[in-house]
């Protein structure tokens, strides 16, 4: 059961809760503004307050449930991951041709986004059990995680959703290297990789070809060959105008100014997947800094806890939160500046859904649960 006396409270990173803190507060802000000229701005404002207030309760129960608790239960956590992706296969809500969404009365609620933190709990808890009876570089059980990987991958990538794909291998991958792998695989997957990514940007580009959806095909050529695609890339370039209008220190919050490219309308999903065309319009370069930097810092902050996580299971927990803080970050705010191809991922904390918000808050409450139960500091 739960071991209150490993807990010590002088440990709790207020300063982790002090940046989600402000994220939290810049995104219900962004979030209002990117809707305020739409009749239903105040409801979704109620939603987002609503969202955090849920989210620090769950985030604050999940801090004190023991994580090694939870690992006892690491093979139902993962059964509940493959229901719920199941429950949205069979009878999922279904908007803009992606089936994604359980409805549950008047709510949405998006499962891929809770399995996201029940997969790091999961393989957390699976390669810390694996290393400790030094069977981690075997050929069989690096056989056995990637088919525990591949099951809800293939059902998250099936709705279709490639980004949380993308995401959740992600994280698999910086938490099997975390958990001490032999660099042998990694020289070998990275060897692997450049030729096989190589590959795939050729097959799906050519005739036929059923590898990914036509409008993540659409997607992949409108990035690659924008030149030929001018009509179809409005939403990048429309979004990138909206970066660039905003300068140096943006047109202000609330602005009704009517050269704002998001009052003209031209930016779609502006108070989710283009969050970020919003900051930085609004706010400027400057503004747009300090939510880089903000973000930063939780990863920084989920890192440091991890350095001082007092077992394998810990660390495992604190990186695969950092890594999926750091890549969702990284692709939203590369797909707003056309870095990279549109695809749809939340901006962590910035961005509206009850959902991203739910799931944050309860991986954040795992960090700070490793976080009570670190190694204590050594004096001299």
């Amino acid at each position: 059961m739960f071991k209150f006396r490993d807990y010590h409270l002088r440990y709790f990173n207020i300063r982790l809760l002090l940046y989600i803190g402000l994220l939290c507060y810049a995104g219900v802000q962004f979030v209002g503004s990117a809707t305020a000229l739409t009749a239903d701005s105040a409801a979704t404002m109620s939603k987002q307050f609503f969202g955090i207030g849920v989210g620090i309760a769950a985030m604050l129960f999940v801090a004190i449930v023991d994580y090694h608790f939870l690992f006892k239960f690491a093979i139902p956590i993962y059964c509940a991951c493959l229901t719920l992706l199941l429950a949205v296969r069979l009878f999922g809500a279904t908007y803009n041709n992606a089936q994604r969404w359980i409805e549950i009365g008047s709510t949405s609620i998006q499962p891929a986004e809770f399995c996201k933190i029940g997969l790091i709990v999961f393989f957390s808890a699976f390669f810390a059990n694996r290393k400790q009876k030094g069977k981690i570089d075997s050929p069989l059980w690096v056989a056995v995680s990637l088919a525990f990987l591949a099951l809800p991958t293939y059902l998250i990538f099936k709705q279709p959703d490639l980004s949380t794909t993308l995401v959740v291998v992600v994280t698999f991958l910086f938490i099997i290297f975390s958990a001490g792998i032999s660099y042998k695989w990694v020289l070998g997957v990275i060897a692997a990789s450049l030729p096989a990514g190589a590959w795939f940007l050729y097959a799906v580009q050519q005739p036929g070809q059923n590898l990914i959806n036509e409008y993540q095909l659409n997607r992949v050529l409108q990035w690659l060959h924008p030149d030929q695609y001018v009509q179809e890339v409005y939403q990048s370039s429309n979004s990138v105008m909206a970066i660039g209008n905003g300068g140096l220190s943006g047109r202000g919050l609330f602005n009704t100014t009517l050269e704002s490219v998001k009052n003209g309308n031209f930016l779609v999903e502006q108070d989710t997947d283009f969050i970020f065309a919003v900051v930085g319009e609004e706010v400027g370069f400057i503004g747009s800094c300090v939510i880089i930097g903000l973000l930063m810092l939780v990863t920084a902050e989920c890192i440091y806890l991890a350095i001082r996580a007092k077992d394998l299971g810990g660390r495992l927990i604190c990186v695969g939160y950092a890594s999926l803080i750091t890549f969702q970050s990284f692709v939203n705010i590369g797909v707003a500046s056309g870095l990279l191809p549109n695809t749809g991922i939340p901006l962590p904390f910035i961005s509206a859904g009850l959902s991203s918000l739910l799931s944050l808050f309860m991986g954040l409450g795992l960090v700070l649960n490793v976080g009570l139960q670190r190694e204590r500091e050594k004096t001299i």
